[in-house]
């Protein structure tokens, strides 16, 4: 009996392991069916989380060239974990894999170390050339996705904008700290950062996000950030 032979691959296709870090289930079924057929990359999919703790714990086993990771997820989402993830493996290469377009989303993912911002909608062959940009050491933006240099310029907020800004914090009964810290979580930085900004420790700013989440009823770094845009605060 002759053994059914599988289809051939390219010999010279180059091999991208691959984590996928998502909460939806379906969706990392579906994009691992996907990149496994595709005629240019040989995929490895060597490992999936589904929050940003066991995130953390599949990086440790090392050997992945890149990461597809969504922003919003339970427990520690994408951005809680994008600056430590920079920080330890220097060398991976990060496409945020999102709903979010919001501009200030955008930017706090690229300031906090993504290669790549693709939305979930475009079509497979944008997946794949993202991947290939950020694969050669380029960064790439996505369609959709609303980037524009005027939005990293700071500006101060307006007369109108402040009393806008007095009643948020009325609102959720936020104290001064609280929402100085809230915007610069906004910006994308970590605890460790912030305190250092503030000559806080790291303890004390990690009560504080606490208490703003608390307040504001969220849960993630993701929600912050769009609350932070939604209200002007940055």
């Amino acid at each position: 009996m002759i053994a059914q032979l599988s289809p051939k691959r390219d010999l010279n296709m180059r091999t991208v392991k691959t984590y996928i870090a998502d909460d939806h289930h379906l969706f990392v079924a579906g994009l691992k069916t996907v990149l496994k057929e595709s005629k240019d990359f040989d995929f490895s999919i060597i490992g999936t989380a589904h929050n940003g703790n066991e995130l953390m714990t599949m990086l440790k086993s090392g050997g992945a060239d890149l990461l597809l990771l969504d922003l919003n997820m339970p427990e520690k989402d994408g951005l809680d974990v994008l600056s430590t993830i920079r920080e330890q493996f220097a060398g991976l290469k990060i496409i945020a894999l999102t709903n979010y377009d919001e501009v200030k989303l955008v930017k706090a993912a690229f300031k906090a170390g993504v290669d790549g911002y693709v939305l979930k909608n475009v079509g497979i062959p944008e997946l794949i050339h993202a991947i290939d940009e950020v694969l050669e050491g380029r960064t790439y933006v996505g369609k959709g996705v609303k980037l524009n240099k005027n939005h990293f310029a700071k500006q101060e907020p307006t007369a109108q904008q402040s009393v806008f800004i007095d009643k948020f914090i009325k609102k959720y009964n936020l104290t001064k700290r609280e929402l100085e810290i809230l915007r610069l979580i906004a910006q994308a930085l970590s605890n460790k950062e912030i305190a250092k900004e503030l000559f806080i420790s790291d303890q004390t700013v990690s009560v504080h996000r606490k208490n703003i989440m608390r307040k504001l009823g969220v849960s993630n770094t993701a929600s912050l950030i769009k609350i932070s845009y939604d209200n002007s605060l940055i």
